[in-house]
């Protein structure tokens, strides 16, 4: 339930000693034991941020560098304007590869959740 803050430990897990708190449009947490009454401490297994015109550069470019360097292995940007969605996967070295940039007609899948498969032209059903 928005909001959701996803909390993001250096070196404690202790509240004061948590400086980055991010809220994704939406997340999946597999380990149910980051999950608390204040929302989710540690990396989210996949991450999905929706641009808008509220989006700045900067606030993206932050997001990806905390979504990165926390290990959330999987970050999806999608893009209404562009009815688009670019996949950001985290790769060996903890780096982010992006995939192609995946649009109307196509499906996609993710490493994260095995088995799902989402229909963009259903995301994009009823963007105008």
């Amino acid at each position: 339930m928005s909001p959701f803050d996803v909390r993001f430990p250096k070196e404690s897990r202790n509240d004061q000693a948590i400086f980055t708190v991010l809220q994704p449009d939406i997340c999946v947490i597999c380990d149910k034991n980051k999950i608390d009454a204040r929302g989710c401490i540690g990396a989210p297994d996949l991450v999905v941020e929706v641009l808008s015109p509220g989006n700045t550069k900067m606030e993206l470019l932050n997001k990806y560098h905390v979504y990165e360097e926390s290990g959330v292995k999987e970050y999806w940007v999608v893009s209404q304007g562009d009815k688009s969605i670019l996949i950001y996967t985290l790769n060996e070295i903890g780096k982010f590869e992006p995939s192609k940039i995946f649009t109307l007609s196509e499906k996609i899948t993710s490493t994260v959740l095995p088995g799902f498969e989402l229909a963009l032209d259903d995301v994009f059903d009823d963007v105008e």
